[in-house]
């Protein structure tokens, strides 16, 4: 699955923002919970254990309660009513939210990055880890991927773009786990190098999630449209309409978790301008009812007119 694509069925029903409210603000103290009793224990572990890959991991961690914080305040944002100043609203703050995470989780990769490359310049000073920092990156192995599947089940539900990117970063906290228990393994099997070498690797990982968070929400806020998948849903629900004999020229841009959309839709041209509008407000409005759709702007065409371009979109 791409960690940014946003699952679920387009045809569903949506959540009422205040559903979407709740089950965002709920799950995400759950995860400033779990990564703040992490980082805590990484950090402190790592310190006392000499292990260079786990107090990297707490770092992760930390990184995890900042973004989760950022996510919180995004949420607050992005949920204010439509002003002058922002005639559709706040929902784009989601995505500039998602751009802050993939930033910092890019900072956060190249630190280590750093740290653990001056590690190993130096593999003499690189010390035997103790046994208890494989106990506790066991513990945050399960804690972070058991976190990642309540994430991304939530963010399923309401369909969170945002709330998607939370769940995959916990998701690639979990493997930099993984990789920092091999390495501590390696360790107390006396190759010390692997630890820092965990490390690097940890660094990587972070650097490159971070990357694809915000490339893809640079897309976002540069209008990118959504896949050809829900086109073709919102598509089939304009054409059911009675009334619609055909559509084209379909466009969608993102607007944070929604969509703006504008279509041509074809009417009977010997009908009155009033029957038109009638069909295009329906139109619009079983669009809004069955798709995560802010707004829907409709051009009615005459249907059977030989010089239209009915190329869909």
């Amino acid at each position: 699955m791409n960690p940014n694509e946003l699952p679920g069925d387009t045809d569903d029903p949506e959540h009422s923002p205040s559903e979407r409210k709740a089950a965002s603000s709920r799950s995400t103290w759950v995860s400033v919970a779990v990564n703040a009793g992490l980082t805590f224990s990484q950090i402190a572990a790592g310190i006392v254990s000499h292990s260079q890959g786990l107090i990297s991991d707490g770092i992760h961690s930390m990184s995890d309660l900042v973004a989760d914080f950022v996510v919180l305040a995004a949420g607050h944002h992005s949920r204010k009513e439509a002003d002058e100043e922002h005639p559709y609203g706040h929902q784009r703050f989601e995505t500039a939210a998602s751009l802050a995470l993939g930033l910092l989780l890019l900072a956060v990769g190249l630190g280590i990055l750093w740290s653990a490359i001056r590690k190993l310049e130096a593999p003499a000073t690189i010390q035997r880890v103790h046994v208890v920092a494989l106990w506790v990156v066991g513990a945050a192995l399960i804690a972070k991927e058991s976190l990642f599947r309540y994430l991304l089940s939530i963010a399923k539900r309401v369909k969170s773009s945002m709330l998607v990117a939370n769940a995959w970063h916990a998701r690639s906290d979990a493997a930099s786990s993984l990789v920092v228990g091999l390495g501590i393994v390696g360790n107390l099997a006396g190759y010390p190098l692997l630890d820092p070498i965990a490390a690097l690797i940890v660094g990587f990982m972070v650097a490159r999630m971070g990357w694809a968070f915000g490339w893809n929400a640079l897309h976002d806020l540069m209008d990118r449209a959504v896949d050809e998948q829900e086109v073709a849903a919102i598509c089939r629900t304009l054409t059911e309409t009675p009334g619609v004999r055909g559509v084209h020229d379909v466009r969608t841009r993102k607007m944070g978790d929604m969509i703006v959309v504008d279509a041509h839709i074809e009417v009977n041209g010997s009908i009155t301008v009033e029957a038109g509008h009638d069909i295009a407000v329906e139109a619009r409005h079983r669009v809004l009812q069955r798709h995560r759709v802010l707004n829907l702007m409709t051009h009615v065409d005459p249907w059977e007119r030989p010089d239209l371009d009915h190329d869909v979109k």
